[in-house]
Formats: structure tokens, C-alpha cells, sequence
């Protein structure tokens, strides 16, 4: 498990070698997960490419540092280039998030939800996170957690939703079908990225790489495959 070091933070991070002619990817998991979630996906995705899978800062194995401030999504996009770096990568296809808000009040919705984990957290522990099936109750770090709620899950502003016209690469947008809460999120990706390809993962929920693997890694490898 190689590591690096963020400015006293350590990041960790897998490198499954695949085929070098292919274009490499780098997937993120969700919030309370960790880079284990990808298990079901690893072996037939590497097969066709260099996989990597990383632990963002307060999950899995990475560092939770006590400052605040040391949680934000500038510093977990530059995490990823750093990642990329390290590797030798100069371009990749990355396996990221949804969108954000365009709505102040949905947005404060949104943050009074993330805002109530980072709560929890801080008072029940680890019993406090989801039952879904990618999230990692057994190895969390609670206090790092309730951080990374604030600093990360939280929403700032709506610079991403707004800047999606303006992405030019290929695009797969992909939901679970029982994804309720994140099925207009995909709509609106999907109808307002030029030319995004939409896949809706049936019998799935949020966790479409695990309740459906074989479906979800036929689709991703099929678009990536497009690429080269």
C-alpha cells in the first residue's frame, strides 16, 4: 500500500497495474467509505487498464488530521493530482461525484444534513454512519469523519453544478435505479453535459458497484473501452 505525504497528511492509495495502452482510471469513494468499496470492481476493470483507488483524509487508511482547516474539496482534488503524480499518470478518466446544488435552499438543506452527521459522530461514534453496504462503520474514524462532514461532504457553493456545460471530455453519468434521492442529480448531469452518456444500473441503490458489479463494471469498461 503505497502512501504519500500531503503537506504532513498521509494519503494512501492501490495501484492495480493493467494494460498500458489503455487510458488509466482513478476511482474516489463515497463519504464514510473507503478505497475497499472498489473490491467487486478491481479484477475485471484492471483487466483492461491501470486501476487506482484512494482513501480520502479521515476514511480508511488515510490520515485524519485534527485541524479543520486540513479538510475542503480544493485539497481532496489536489489529493488526486498528487495521486496521479506519484504514479506517472498525465491523464486519466476519474470516477468522482454528483454535481452539488444549484439551489441555496437545497444546498442548505444539504449542509444542515452533513452538519447533523459530523453531530452524531462526535456523540454516538461510528454508529452514528449509514447501513449501506459501501460504507466502512467497522474501521471509521469517527472525530475524522465528523471533519471530513464539514470540510468535505458539506456543499460551499454551486461553482461545479454551474460549470457543467462547460465540460468538454466524454462523460458517463451512472445511477442506481433505486437511487431515489440521487436520480434528478443524475438527469440534470446527464441533460446538461454536452454529448454525457447516461446508464441507469438496474436492481441498485446507492451503492451501484456492489449491488449490481458485474452490470456497473460491464458499462464503465464498455465507455471506457470508447476512449481508449
Amino acid at each position: 500500500m503505497p502512501t504519500l505525504d500531503r503537506d504532513g497528511v498521509r494519503i494512501s492509495y492501490d495501484v492495480h497495474v493493467g494494460p498500458r495502452d489503455a487510458t488509466p482510471l482513478l476511482l474516489s469513494h463515497g463519504y464514510g467509505a473507503s478505497r475497499a468499496m472498489w473490491r467487486p470492481n478491481i479484477d475485471a476493470l484492471v483487466a483492461t487498464r491501470t486501476v487506482v483507488t484512494w482513501d480520502m483524509r479521515g476514511h480508511g487508511d488515510s490520515e485524519s488530521p485534527a485541524d479543520d482547516s486540513a479538510y475542503s474539496h480544493a485539497l481532496t482534488v489536489t489529493d488526486m493530482v498528487t495521486i496521479l503524480d506519484a504514479c506517472g499518470i498525465e491523464q486519466a478518466a476519474v470516477g468522482d461525484t454528483g454535481p452539488g446544488f444549484k439551489n441555496d435552499a437545497a444546498r442548505q438543506r444539504w449542509n444542515d444534513y452533513a452538519n447533523g452527521v459530523a453531530s452524531r459522530l462526535e456523540r454516538d461514534g461510528a454508529s452514528a454512519l449509514s447501513t449501506s453496504a459501501e460504507v466502512a462503520r467497522d474501521s471509521a474514524d469517527s472525530a475524522g469523519l465528523a471533519r471530513a462532514a464539514r470540510g468535505m461532504l458539506a456543499q460551499q457553493n454551486a461553482d461545479v453544478i454551474r460549470s457543467l456545460p462547460d465540460v468538454k471530455v466524454p462523460t458517463l453519468v451512472l445511477v442506481g435505479a433505486d437511487d431515489t434521492n440521487f436520480l434528478a442529480a443524475a438527469d440534470y448531469m446527464a441533460s446538461t453535459i454536452a454529448h454525457a452518456v447516461k446508464f441507469v444500473v438496474p436492481a441498485a441503490g446507492h451503492a451501484a458497484n456492489i449491488d449490481q458489479p458485474q452490470v456497473f463494471n460491464d458499462a464503465v469498461i464498455s465507455f471506457l473501452d470508447g476512449l481508449l
